[in-house]
């Protein structure tokens, strides 16, 4: 939360406490009363469902192990508060983590799945080879149809599906539907995954850089001058750079005019990015799903989550995970992370040479410490030679455009962006992404627009887009007319991912509970769809659907507000929506974030718990 939160009780003249949105006084409640309200109807509704549920079925449920207890902060209370009264901040880093696998312990074996084939392991295979044990002990079914199913005709989780039932014979063989089957074929949804060649190639060393190796050349031979001083004319040392100069390159296949011409910066892919509305690239929650989800409302470009170059270049499958681009995302890039030129430049390559993307996007300003202590993130703006030798790396050897996020510097008074910025353009970056924070500042405090504008005339003719604090369309007017060429949204879309089409349409928008709901559905389903509708599918959908809501329940309905719009550094109060699912949505306790992913995936598994990336975001 904002810094306007530390101070609960500090009213205004108008009687607002500060730092809290302002809603009609029928709406709001205390705590209690909005826990009791939430807790008599979700236990009234639950008791019959388990009634129903006894009815039908007898089953013992299978023991698991216990969770990982939590090392709780001797200075936290029960509260989520600190002795003094103030929120906690940053994030939760002994968080419980349950992997989904735990979830499944005993699969069906593959070979079971893909057609009965033999399996290769034989006896020594630790999976279930009988059907009918297998499914004694699975969890019940979560619904009666099946999305995967719907959409492509077949389920490729066969039996292990969580909704095997629509698509299971009574004889346990998997159906196809073969009209749908046919329609997608030849249809490639998801792209840029990590092809087991690569990966082994990766893994042995043995994938070749040509152009990062011309440029690092390049790097070596400055520093061997500048540390040598250059040659005196007619000595050994500059005939033998001459000759070295002269030697022919080695090629192996037909030569192309690919490797003899080099392209020029003209002749490189060009992206027009003035006036796109930028989903901009959120670690854990900007998830493929969730870009679906955005894409839907109008979102113009949408950027891969920050991708560690190191990991990319060792062939890490969860790593390369970051970079997949779903079909409708038709303005797509990626961003890394790194603060070496060497590998930066070769994960641009590497980048280039395998995947489909439209730009690069070098992260210089996440604050978190893990990255900013070795270099990265924000320490690239301390580091201005390596910045440039990084920048000008990429751009050697890219095809496409490259970009950089930046902050207005790391610490709090102390801004070094519009330094660095005139610099940038002779270094070849096509656009530039400045947050109006330091990274001293975190998310406390407003974003400095006034210094966003005064950067992006700097930054011209090179467009830069202003981020931070947007939430609604009239904040995105004000951001526009600071004479930026375009607006990032990072948490306003997370709290309201139609802040897009409300931006585009100049309206707020007062949705419903059930239109919300619909759209969790959609990101349930888009989730089962790339990370799988078995057991193992289904938690990893609802983990990322609790790390959404934790942001989701910040969105205080327009019907219920005194002044519109709501501002991001306004925290809601307790308050009683239209209905009960409008209340719920409300909740800030995880209990009722579970609630909501049970109503769209099912029961939890026994010992389930969660705990949000980021303390602010809910009390315990």
């Amino acid at each position: 939360m904002e810094k306007a939160a530390e101070e609960p009780n500090a009213k205004g003249t108008d009687g607002v406490v500060k730092g809290e949105a302002a809603l009609k006084p029928q709406f709001i409640t205390t705590k209690e009363k909005f826990h009791q309200s939430v807790d008599a109807e979700w236990q009234s509704s639950k008791a019959a469902k388990t009634m129903e549920a006894a009815e039908e079925s007898k089953e013992t449920p299978v023991e698991e192990p216990e969770t990982k207890k939590l090392k709780l902060d001797p200075e936290e209370n029960s509260t989520g508060c600190k002795p003094d009264g103030k929120r906690l901040r940053g994030q939760n880093k002994s968080r419980p983590h349950k992997k989904p696998t735990t979830y499944d312990e005993k699969r069906l074996c593959l070979s079971v799945i893909q057609d009965n084939r033999d399996c290769p392991f034989g006896d020594k295979c630790h999976f279930y080879h009988d059907v009918a044990a297998y499914l004694a002990t699975k969890p019940a079914d979560i619904g009666e149809s099946c999305h995967v199913y719907n959409t492509f005709g077949k389920c490729a989780y066969g039996l292990t599906c969580r909704f095997a039932k629509a698509h299971t014979t009574a004889d346990f063989q998997t159906m196809e539907n073969g009209l749908l089957v046919k329609a997608n074929e030849g249809r490639t949804a998801v792209r840029n995954s990590l092809s087991k060649e690569l990966q082994n190639r990766l893994r042995k060393h043995s994938e070749v850089f040509r152009k990062s190796a011309e440029y690092l050349k390049t790097i070596s031979n400055k520093k061997e001058e500048q540390g040598h001083g250059s040659a005196p004319p007619g000595s050994d040392a500059e005939s033998q750079a001459s000759t070295a100069k002269a030697a022919p390159v080695k090629t192996v296949g037909a030569l192309t005019d690919a490797d003899v011409i080099k392209l020029r910066a003209c002749e490189k892919k060009q992206v027009d990015f003035r006036d796109k509305l930028y989903l901009a690239p959120l670690t854990t929650c900007g998830n493929l799903p969730f870009r679906r989800v955005c894409k839907r409302f109008g979102a113009d470009i949408t950027c891969g989550e920050m991708a560690m170059c190191t990991n990319l270049l060792q062939g890490q499958q969860s790593e390369w995970a970051l970079l997949k681009r779903h079909e409708s995302e038709d303005l797509f890039g990626v961003q890394v992370e790194g603060c070496f030129p060497d590998t930066m430049t070769r994960c641009a390559e590497l980048i280039n040479n395998n995947t489909e993307v439209d730009f690069v996007d070098i992260n210089s300003g996440c604050p978190i410490d893990l990255v900013y202590k070795k270099g990265g993130g924000c320490g690239l703006m301390t580091r201005t030679r390596k910045f440039e030798q990084i920048v000008k790396g990429m751009h050697h050897v890219l095809d496409v455009p490259l970009t950089v996020k930046i902050r207005t510097g790391v610490q709090e008074k102390s801004n070094v962006a519009h330094k660095l910025i005139p610099e940038m353009k002779s270094w070849g970056v096509s656009m530039i992404t400045l947050h109006g924070r330091s990274r001293e500042q975190r998310y406390t405090k407003l974003a400095d627009w006034d210094y966003i504008a005064a950067c992006s005339k700097l930054a011209s003719p090179v467009p830069l887009f202003g981020n931070g604090d947007i939430l609604s369309y009239e904040d995105a007017v004000r951001a526009k007319e600071t004479g930026v060429s375009g607006i990032m949204i990072a948490r306003g879309a997370l709290v309201k991912p139609w802040i897009f089409t409300e931006i585009k349409e100049s309206r707020h928008w007062d949705i419903s509970s059930g239109e919300r709901l619909d759209i969790l559905r959609d990101f349930t389903n888009f989730g089962l769809e790339h990370w799988g509708s078995d057991t193992r599918g289904v938690e990893k959908t609802r983990t990322f659907l609790l790390e959404w809501l934790s942001f989701m329940c910040r969105y205080i309905p327009v019907g219920l507000l005194e002044r519109v719009p709501q501002k991001l550094n306004e925290r809601p109060p307790y308050y009683l929506g239209r209905n009960y699912l409008e209340t719920l949505m409300a909740s800030q306790n995880v209990g009722d974030w579970i609630r909501m992913s049970e109503m769209l995936l099912g029961p939890v598994p026994q010992h389930f718990n969660f705990l949000p990336k980021h303390k602010a975001n809910s009390y315990k």
